[in-house]
Order: C-alpha cells, then structure tokens, then sequence
C-alpha cells in the first residue's frame, strides 16, 4: 500500500461511493492512475468498482474494515506480531487488526498455529505455507465471516495457549471494553477462558465508542495495543487499573 492507495480508501469510506473523476481531483493524479489503483484494490478485496465510481463495501464486511485506517492497523498488529516468537501457538479473533496481524505472523514467523474463529482469516492467509491454521466450527455470520455460539465454545475448550489477541468495539469508564454483538461477544469471552494473556488490538478511536455488549473489563486483558491518539484522560485510567498500554506512533 501506497499513500496514494490509503487516501483512496480514506475517500471512499467516507462517502461510501465516489466518482473516479473526484478521485482524481482530490488525490491530484490522471484519472487513469485511479483507475489503475482501484483495479488493485478491488483485487485486495477493499472496495469495489462500478462504471465511473469507487464504492464503499457493506460497513460490516471484513475487507471494509480493513481499508479503514488501513496504514494505523498494520503498525498496530506489527507491534503485536512482536509479542509472538517462532513456533508459537496463538487464538486471534475475528477482526481487521487481528486479521493483519495473522498475515504479520504468516509473513514474518515461523512454525505458527493460529487458531481462530474467523473464516475471512483463514482464507486472508491460505497462501503462506508456514503458518498452520485450526478453523473453530460454529454458527456462521456470513458478513463478518465469523463462527459464533456453544459449537465455537465446544471446540475451543480442546486447546490452551498462552496469548490471545482481540479487536474491540469501544470503550466504557465503567464497564471496561464493549462489543456490538452478543454472539460474538460471548464467543470471545469463551475463547479468553483458555488463554492466559488477552492483548486488544485497536484504534483509538474506538475509545470514543461504546457497543451495548460488555466485553472485558480493564482487570481481565493483560495489554492493550493501541495508537498514540488516545485521550490522556483514558490513558489514566487504564495505567490505573494496571493495564499493559502499548502505543505505536502516527505521522
């Protein structure tokens, strides 16, 4: 990914769809560049094209929330791949920033089992032959590409590792993290009684949101990987409950 490529995706996740001449306007390229960098990115599954304009993916789709804040993510699961040595054994949920950092781990690692409840996961790293992925079964949520529910819970309780890694969809002073869907929210929780370490993976911009689903509270993640745009109020309170903040740096 080029900067050209990321304020692409930027434009079209905000206006969900957008003519190619605009994009050219704006990003102030020919209108042929646009059309060949939407070619690739269409390739990549970030968005879509219809005749003359650049669309939006459906805002719960995987491969929409990966274009979002694409450049932030990948520097956010860089930082966890670190956590992680050759021949480990990890869970990673469903989620943009987790499903970066499995192909971190697929390009960079070694001797890697990821196991993981997310179809979109599984498929995002079918073509790198050292890392080995165990697919939990379940009930299956077509648009998140994700298996939720007491068939997930069954099988995850055949495995212990020592880390898994997270996404989140907001954040609560009293609650602790937040998720929007109760299936997927209580399939992590199930997923986390078999870890000892839970790492949340996000953007702070997540902190200025709240799901209606408790997730986690502060005293049950033992790191949080974050950006360095979170309010320093916040980054208060989780120093205060002991939660390991770790921050990568945005330009």
């Amino acid at each position: 990914m080029i900067d050209r490529h990321t304020k692409i995706l930027e434009l079209v996740n905000i206006k969900a769809r957008i003519e190619v001449s605009e994009l050219s306007e704006k990003i102030e390229v020919s209108q042929v560049t646009i059309r060949k960098d939407l070619a690739l990115l269409e390739e990549k599954g970030l968005l879509k094209r219809e005749h003359g304009f650049a669309v939006m993916i459906s805002s719960d789709d995987m491969s929409n929330r990966l274009a979002f804040n694409y450049d932030i993510k990948c520097k956010i699961a860089a930082l966890a791949a670190s956590h992680v040595g050759n021949g480990e054994t990890v869970m990673i949920e469903s989620g943009s920033c987790c499903a970066l950092l499995a192909r971190e781990l697929a390009t960079h690692k070694r001797d890697i089992t990821i196991i993981t409840n997310s179809a979109f996961i599984a498929a995002y790293i079918r073509e790198y032959p050292q890392v080995k992925v165990v697919l939990l079964g379940g009930d299956y949520q077509t648009e998140s590409q994700v298996v939720v529910g007491p068939i997930t819970r069954k099988c995850v309780e055949n495995f212990y590792v020592d880390k898994l890694f997270v996404g989140t969809d907001g954040f609560s002073k009293k609650i602790g993290f937040t998720g929007k869907n109760l299936m997927r929210t209580e399939t992590v929780r199930a997923m986390a009684e078999y870890t000892n370490k839970v790492i949340i993976l996000t953007e702070s911009e997540k902190f200025s949101q709240q799901g209606v689903v408790a997730q986690f509270k502060m005293n049950e993640i033992s790191a949080l990987i974050t950006d360095d745009k979170i309010p320093e109020e916040l980054v208060n309170i989780l120093k205060q409950n002991k939660v390991d903040l770790q921050r990568i740096y945005v330009d």
